[in-house]
């Protein structure tokens, strides 16, 4: 059995993905800042899961601090480090975009480097579909990324090639696993289909930035963390996606499949489409097949339906939560 270091634990994927590891028989060690991006009693509602669990530890420290983080490594003997803290989301990132660069880029510098003064050799890393704005469909993983148009994908493409440079002069292996607009129960709520089902449910206007027409390659957050574990044991640097590989679905297509589940129909306050968005997305997910055999296995009517039974079995306390 191996000990694992994931960062931002607290944090949706890395949650789910540290309860198969710990199902697995692994040692976690699990590090989150805890930050007030979003509300923080949602990442208490995951730690909380966490927490009572065998063989899982948790430190409340910033992977931007580098002392701190130094502490850690020196404790224990980390196997695989799992770097999934992140500032997450487009629009914030115009907004205050220093944050990005501190903990994206800065934070895995930090992680990289006390690896290699550690002796860790494994390093698996969170990234984005973001980096692939103005490509051509289906994004492949050879596709040049060079143009990103938000300081969110600008901040994932430093950490990209960052653990390139680390695996270049100190072997230290590295997968980027670039994801595909994640969804599912307990999911950030500033996320798409967080908000709809709540403002839906509570005859809320929801906030539609252009004409819904934008699509996404949708993919659950269960498939997301069996995909995430799968890339733990793959040698050199590679850089997959993990995506729904499906023809992209538009958002109006969604809203109207979550009003059927709530049997409600959704009232709209319409936006400009925001400049740093990207328009579709469509993930080629023929690599993660050949090297990690995987592929999603949840749809996104299955998974939808999952999102709503989960935000109905919560809804006490989900109410108060800034949506």
């Amino acid at each position: 059995m191996a000990t694992y270091l994931v960062t931002g634990v607290a944090g949706f994927i890395a949650a789910r993905t540290t309860h198969l590891l710990l199902d697995a028989g692994h040692t976690v060690v699990g590090v989150d800042n805890l930050n007030d991006y979003y509300d923080v009693r949602l990442k208490e509602h995951r730690l909380a899961q966490l927490q009572g669990r065998a063989n899982f530890s948790f430190t409340k420290t910033d992977i931007e601090q580098l002392p701190a983080l130094d502490l850690l490594f020196t404790r224990h003997k980390f196997d695989v480090v799992l770097n999934l803290a992140a500032r997450a989301g487009v629009r914030y990132s115009l907004e205050n975009p220093f944050v990005y660069l501190a903990t994206n880029a800065q934070g895995t510098l930090n992680i990289l480097e006390l690896m290699r003064r550690h002796g860790v050799k494994k390093h698996v890393m969170a990234s984005s579909s973001s980096l692939y704005a103005g490509q051509k469909m289906p994004f492949n993983e050879e596709l040049p990324v060079n143009t990103p148009i938000s300081p969110y994908a600008a901040s994932k493409k430093a950490a990209e090639v960052m653990a390139y440079s680390y695996h270049h002069l100190y072997q230290i292996d590295s997968t980027i696993l670039r994801y595909f607009t994640v969804y599912g129960p307990a999911s950030r709520p500033d996320m798409a289909q967080a908000r709809f089902i709540k403002w839906i449910d509570e005859g809320t206007p929801i906030h539609l930035f252009g004409d819904g027409s934008q699509s996404r390659d949708f993919t659950y957050v269960d498939d997301i963390a069996r995909g995430t574990v799968a890339s733990l044991n793959l040698p050199g640097y590679e850089i997959i996606n993990l995506g729904g590989g499906q023809n992209p679905i538009k958002i109006l297509d969604m809203i109207g499949k979550i009003e059927g589940l709530l049997g409600k129909k959704a009232v709209y306050d319409r936006q400009p489409f925001h400049t740093g968005d990207i328009k579709e997305t469509w993930a080629d997910i023929s690599k993660a097949k050949r090297l990690l055999g995987w592929e999603p296995q949840t749809n996104i009517d299955q998974g939808l339906k999952l999102c709503v039974d989960w935000y109905r079995a919560n809804q006490t306390w989900l109410k108060d939560l800034k949506y």
